[in-house]
């Protein structure tokens, strides 16, 4: 394969609120993500830790430090680019929900903390308050690889259509949100957001939600789905915990803009979404 295309794996980790257990089952299902071929790896939001504002500070963590070590191994036994789902994430008295990515040779390339929180309140459904506990980061996050540059979200920064308009104005054939949505705004939106952001953008668009387990406190919505730049789901889990692949085809992408050139065709005379800083990277 040239380097239009890669593989991309996609973990839908089983978390449970044993910080040793996630972080050595996580290594190994990108050990196993890596042996199917795949160069880039996704985990999900609060890989490490169960999710809810009550456990945000019991998981917390400096970075560097025992889960982020954990995968710079891994990106570098694996030869691969993770990205760190999210993590809770201590630092000067606050804390963020963020996303560490890391290159194959082992060094942290980008930390994204979550810019959006998740602030709700759906009667009789779900209220959740995220800015109980955290703090929003404050950078637009993208990498780069051999293949493509990558921008990275989190949950609820996906529901913000500008954040992904950015994203591929300044280049971007992948998006990637790690996501642990809900039973009640999951089969509302979680696809359907993803959708909408691939054929707006005509990008690539991948999801990593932690397995449903019924018994936590939030139960996560599963279902983490990968999108082409048309808007079809091309790969897309269950409930339960699995690794779910698909091979990114990047002149697909380009024929696919070749065809519907709605880039060239923007009235910028008009309106404009510009980003009102550079993207960290």
């Amino acid at each position: 394969s040239t380097m239009f295309e890669f593989r991309l794996a996609v973990v839908q980790l089983q978390v449970t609120s044993v910080k040793a257990d996630n972080l050595s089952r996580a290594r190994r299902l990108v050990q196993q993500a890596a042996g199917q071929g795949s160069k880039v790896v996704l985990l999900p939001e609060c890989f490490n830790s169960p999710y809810g504002t009550s456990f945000f500070s019991d998981y917390a963590e400096k970075i560097p430090g025992e889960s982020t070590q954990m995968l710079s191994e891994a990106a570098k036994e694996s030869q691969v680019y993770l990205v760190g789902g999210s993590i809770p994430e201590e630092d000067g008295g606050k804390l963020y929900n963020t996303c560490a990515v890391f290159g194959p040779g082992g060094e942290m390339i980008l930390k994204h903390r979550k810019i959006h929180l998740f602030d709700i309140n759906v009667p009789g459904k779900i209220c959740f308050q995220e800015s109980e506990t955290l703090s929003p980061g404050n950078s637009l996050s993208t990498f780069d690889t051999p293949f493509c540059k990558v921008g990275v979200g989190i949950c609820y920064d996906m529901r913000f259509a500008e954040l992904a308009q950015v994203y591929s104005r300044e280049g971007c054939q992948l998006l990637v949100y790690p996501g642990a949505f809900n039973m009640t705004t999951g089969p509302a939106h979680w696809e359907l957001l993803q959708r909408g952001r691939a054929v707006d953008n005509q990008v690539y668009v991948a999801t990593a939600s932690p397995a449903r387990d019924e018994a936590a406190s939030y139960v996560a919505w599963g279902h983490s789905t990968v999108v082409n730049p048309w808007g079809e789901v091309i790969s897309k889990a269950g409930a339960e915990e699995t690794v779910i692949y698909a091979d990114i085809d990047l002149q697909y992408l380009s024929d696919i803009r070749r065809q519907i050139p709605i880039t060239a065709q923007r009235r910028d005379d008009l309106y404009s979404v510009t980003s009102v800083q550079e993207a960290s990277g």
